[in-house]
């Protein structure tokens, strides 16, 4: 069956066929409520099968009762991204962005304008970013992405479009990113317009000169080989090159709309910068290993015609004063001083540039050039002596050249990656910094390696060396160890005067699946409060900070349940602000929209419009002065509830049961959404099996909770210590708006978890309810059926650790709802979202009652039956009906019709038979399982 086939809806379309599936969820839990011992999803899975059995349903019914359960989650989806936003009417959100333009001149409406020079910082400062990165959050086909962002605005989507992902490789993620770019840059001229505007309107003779650019767009989309092979140098180099060309085309479309003979320099110079470009980027060498005469074509081209193709936009921002004087009316010069400040802001680039790789990729090169420093900085025995050395060798460093040559002889990932930055810098343009990402920094030492390969590149002036802090280690203690080492280094120091910030960046995703969401953000903020505190006890208060939140749109990666401006107080809470704001530190927050569902929320010019209005009202929002939320006041209680909540969530990673829960068959739900796989593969063959939740990629991981119906990373622990005291619980939830942002994750976990829908799928992997269905079968062949999944799960062996798990899971999310306050309506998972699990839960067991079904053959090419049967009881199924297709050809090879000169032996054809009812029925049980795991990631708003 086409893997497409589930589609998007047509609102207009009557009701379709197929069993009522949310009425059968809504009686089958009425039916378990107050029963302790009932089972309502495995009771409506029964039903489901048994009225499949008896002929009154067929597989086609259950998958147009899927498909219209689809078309609403589709619906509901796109109403809810145009809420979260605060609407998509141009008026009003061109009215909210000339109300913050306007609040800027004149704090005090009833006052007089600040002065221009106060004016023109404040809104020529970045105070804020959205960094576009390629996270595997593709969840949606391209074309359905889009017809789901124009839905959210008033358009019907057509009909058939299918809801399953297609996994994209990196030219489709650079292609879905750039798009969702260029909308953003049409809302950022629509910023600065307003800028302008009440400039012109207030200072009349001098607004002209203004570049507003309080907000920014970066993307690490094509630059990011943190955990990637398959990036090369020429891949970044091709890439940023043809964002400089998306730039450049970008902006001769905006001069030569204006139809000004003032703008012909203009347009002229643009046209040779693009000829130029364009024929660099044709001379890139493809993906894969270069050909040292491709690479030197390349590299001839990038250097004799860097001139050309500009390296910095002086030469453009000189010819737009002399046009801008020129034209005709304020209308015309609006327009054009909206276009230099793009130009001025981003430089020669659609979007500014973010590189990422990890902190082991440092070291190794690092110690590749300066062999005292081989060994692991958190060795206590060799701490102080690598610092020693990394401090001698930064005094040692000198420049050294790079050319194109080095980079295909360089071995080392991290040197050749700073070399890249180097060509980049020299070759397409010097104006912006390159942000340079380190993952797993948990020492100082990684930075100031980062800083010695900078300093070999000649580029120490042109990279912003940022760690990424993570883990709950990280959050919680090393932090800060790692600012405070590295601003021991007299170099570190006087690196950073010299680019006049301090870039942090701090992740949702590993630190939520690990400790809990709401923990996570817990330590965040503590650590963001002692940075505060750090650089004031050293005298770097003149240096900007830099906070990028690397979160996303998924609930697990702190994509705020209640909307945009929710999620950017949560990433920037009031407390954070206001320390920042006393020890007189400017900051600008980053924020990151990852992969095909970040994109979505830039999908068209209105949501990308919506998002920077929001983005706008949060970064110039006054200072919060005196923080009186009770949290911090009262801070004893919550603290106790998320070191609960860490201690919870630390116990259960741990527990193999719960790797058994998430890996047994929970990845393979899941379609790729990006170019990576969701976890190890064996030596073997086939998926390896997963010992330990860290084997599984943090969005992986989260989306498997998802598909599991029970989302732990967003409640589990929080129980225990919110039942102990219920009262204090519920008032703090009242009383305290930080306290309650964070508490609003909890509260979306438990309207998209059900306690009965885990324990149908922990029910599936114990052989005790097939050997109960099995007694009760109504037939001696489903009997043997079920009897024989009975006996193959027992040799894998999750029942028993899955089920302690879940009795820990099911206990503290017990506590938690009692304490839930009674005011309003509790949260309940839908029936709608019941109902799916319902269906698939009853396409996983079918799939297994075909599995041991399968005939016996003689091992072939390393195949066997019991190999066979455990794929498919993890749910392999598309590799194991493969190979099962070269067991069991289904024709005879093309040779048997030829005549060999003698009567025939028998020709018995192929195995028709069991391609009809095992390989094909496989294959369709497995598609519709599928789609309804796009179906639940439809429901739960976000992949992972």
């Amino acid at each position: 069956m086409d893997q497409h086939s589930a589609e998007a809806p047509d609102p207009h379309r009557a009701a379709v066929p197929g069993p009522d599936l949310l009425a059968m969820a809504a009686k089958a839990r009425a039916q378990g409520r107050g029963d302790p011992f009932g089972a309502p999803v495995l009771a409506m899975a029964l039903s489901l099968s048994r009225r499949l059995d008896d002929g009154e349903l067929t597989l086609p019914d259950l998958r147009a009762a899927l498909r219209h359960i689809g078309d609403l989650a589709f619906a509901d989806r796109a109403a809810s991204l145009a809420r979260k936003l605060g609407g998509t009417d141009a008026g009003a959100t061109d009215a909210a962005l000339i109300a913050v333009a306007s609040r800027t001149a004149r704090p005090d409406p009833a006052d007089s304008p600040v002065p221009f020079a106060a004016f023109r910082q404040a809104c020529e400062r970045p105070r804020a970013a959205a960094v576009f990165t390629a996270h595997p959050t593709f969840s949606l086909p391209r074309d359905t992405n889009r017809a789901l962002a124009e839905a959210a605005c008033g358009t019907p989507p057509p009909p058939g479009l299918p809801l399953r992902p297609v996994p994209p490789d990196l030219e489709e993620e650079f292609t879905q990113a750039v798009a969702a770019i260029a909308n953003g840059r049409d809302a950022l001229d629509r910023l600065a317009a307003a800028f302008l505007a009440v400039a012109r309107d207030t200072w009349q003779d001098r607004w002209r000169t203004l570049m507003p650019a309080p907000v920014l767009l970066s993307s690490w989309v094509g630059y990011d080989t943190d955990g990637r092979t398959d990036i090369g140098w020429q891949d970044t180099l091709r890439l940023r090159l043809r964002m400089k060309e998306l730039g450049l085309a970008r902006l001769e479309a905006q001069i030569a709309a204006l139809a000004l003979d003032a703008t012909q320099p203009l347009l002229d110079r643009l046209a040779t910068a693009l000829d130029a470009v364009r024929a660099q980027i044709m001379a890139c060498p493809p993906p894969g290993t270069p050909e040292p005469e491709a690479a030197q074509r390349f590299a001839r081209l990038l250097v004799g015609r860097r001139e050309e193709a500009l390296t910095t936009p002086e030469p453009l921002l000189e010819l737009f004063g002399a046009a801008i004087d020129a034209a005709p009316d304020d209308q015309a010069r609006l327009a054009l001083c909206v276009a230099r400040a793009g130009l001025a802001a981003h430089g020669l680039s659609l979007a500014q540039t973010h590189t990422r790789l990890n902190s082991a990729q440092l070291h190794n090169a690092a110690r590749l050039r300066v062999p005292a420093l081989g060994g692991a900085p958190d060795d206590a025995a060799r701490r102080r002596a690598l610092f020693g050395a990394i401090n001698a060798a930064l005094d040692e460093a000198r420049p050294e050249p790079v050319d194109t040559g080095g980079l295909l002889a360089e071995s080392s990932s991290a040197m050749r990656l700073m070399m890249t930055v180097a060509q980049i810098t020299k070759h397409v343009d010097a104006s912006q910094p390159v942000r340079f990402l380190v993952a797993e920094t948990e020492s100082g030492f990684t930075l100031l390696a980062a800083l010695f390969l900078a300093r070999l590149c000649g580029v120490e002036r042109h990279v912003e060396i940022s760690p990424l802090f993570e883990t709950a280690e990280a959050l919680e203690r090393r932090g800060e160890r790692v600012i405070e080492e590295a601003l021991r280094s007299p170099h570190w120091r006087e690196y950073l005067r010299g680019i006049g910030r301090l870039c942090l960046q701090f992740g949702y995703s590993d630190s939520g699946r690990y400790i809990g969401q709401p923990a996570a953000s817990h330590l965040i903020e503590r650590l963001k409060l002692r940075v505060a505190d750090l650089l004031a006890r050293h005298g770097l208060g003149a240096l900007e900070v830099v906070l990028f939140e690397t979160h996303g749109e998924g609930l697990g990666r702190g994509g705020h349940p209640d909307g945009l401006a929710a999620r950017l107080d949560y990433l920037d809470p009031p407390a954070v602000r206001a320390a920042f704001a006393a020890a007189r530190i400017p900051t600008r927050i980053e924020t990151s929209f990852q992969g095909g569902d970040g994109y979505q929320l830039f999908g068209t010019p209105a949501l990308a419009h919506a998002v920077v209005a929001r983005i706008a009202e949060h970064a110039f929002a006054p200072p919060p002065g005196e923080v009186t939320d009770p949290v911090y006041a009262e801070a004893g209680f919550a603290a106790d509830l998320f070191a609960g909540m860490r201690s919870a969530m630390g116990a259960l990673v741990d527990d193999p049961g719960y790797a058994g829960l998430l890996g047994g068959f929970g990845p393979a739900l899941l379609d790729r959404t990006g170019s990576r796989p969701v976890a190890r593969q064996s030596d073997t063959g086939g998926p390896a099996t997963i010992r330990h939740a860290r084997e599984l990629r943090a969005i992986p991981n989260n989306a498997v909770l998802q598909q599991l119906g029970f989302l732990a990373n967003l409640t589990h622990g929080l129980g225990a210590n919110a039942s102990r005291e219920p009262e204090g619980f519920a008032e703090l939830l009242r009383r305290s708006p930080r306290f309650a942002g964070a508490m609003a994750f909890a509260r979306a976990g438990l309207s998209l978890s059900d306690p009965d829908v885990l324990r149908g799928y922990v029910a599936t992997v114990d052989p005790g309810m097939w050997l109960d269905r099995a007694a009760n079968a109504r037939t001696p062949a489903n009997a043997a059926s079920l009897s024989a999944v009975a006996t193959a799960l027992e040799e894998q062996g999750l029942g028993d650790p899955v089920r302690r798990v879940f009795r820990s899971l099911l206990a503290d999310q017990t506590s938690l709802r009692r304490a839930w306050p009674a005011e309003g309506e509790a949260p309940r998972m839908s029936d709608r979202l019941f109902a799916v699990h319902a269906l698939r839960l009853l396409l996983i067991h079918r799939i297994w009652m075909r599995a041991v079904n399968i005939p016996e053959f003689s091992p072939r090419h390393g195949v066997t039956r019991d190999g066979l049967l455990r794929r498919l009881l993890r749910l392999d199924v598309e590799e194991a009906a493969k190979l099962l297709d070269g067991v069991f050809p289904a024709h005879e090879p093309p040779s048997a019709s030829l005549d060999y000169g003698e009567p025939p032996s028998p020709r018995y054809g192929g195995y028709g038979r069991e391609h009809a009812e095992l390989m094909e029925p496989l294959r369709e049980l497995f598609a519709m399982v599928r789609e309804a795991s796009a179906v639940v990631s439809l429901e739960c708003g976000a992949f992972g």
